[in-house]
């Protein structure tokens, strides 16, 4: 039986961040995979590539779309990460 694992989300641009959610549909006992990640992502309309697959952090594949979307551990979701907005932030200007 199918249940839902909810995925909450920070989507970075250069001068804001907003707090998403997603949801993904897992066997029971399931843990989210890498694919599972992004494929939420692109169901919520972001058409993103992996670019961190320790800290799980997509960018946008568009090349019109600068920004950055980092995947929030469930314990951690409400804790502000200073290291990965500032890694963000020096990501987005590389690859301006």
């Amino acid at each position: 039986m199918k249940r839902e694992f909810t995925v909450h989300f920070k989507v970075i641009h250069h001068d804001k961040s907003s707090l998403l959610r997603g949801i993904i549909f897992l066997e029971e006992n399931q843990k989210p995979t890498l694919n599972d990640y992004e494929q939420c992502l692109k169901d919520c309309g972001h058409d993103v590539i992996l670019i961190d697959k320790k800290n799980v952090i997509f960018r946008a594949s568009k090349p019109n779309e600068q920004y950055i979307i980092h995947i929030l551990e469930e314990e951690n979701n409400n804790i502000r990460d200073i290291i990965v907005e500032s890694l963000v932030r020096n990501l987005i200007r590389k690859s301006i």
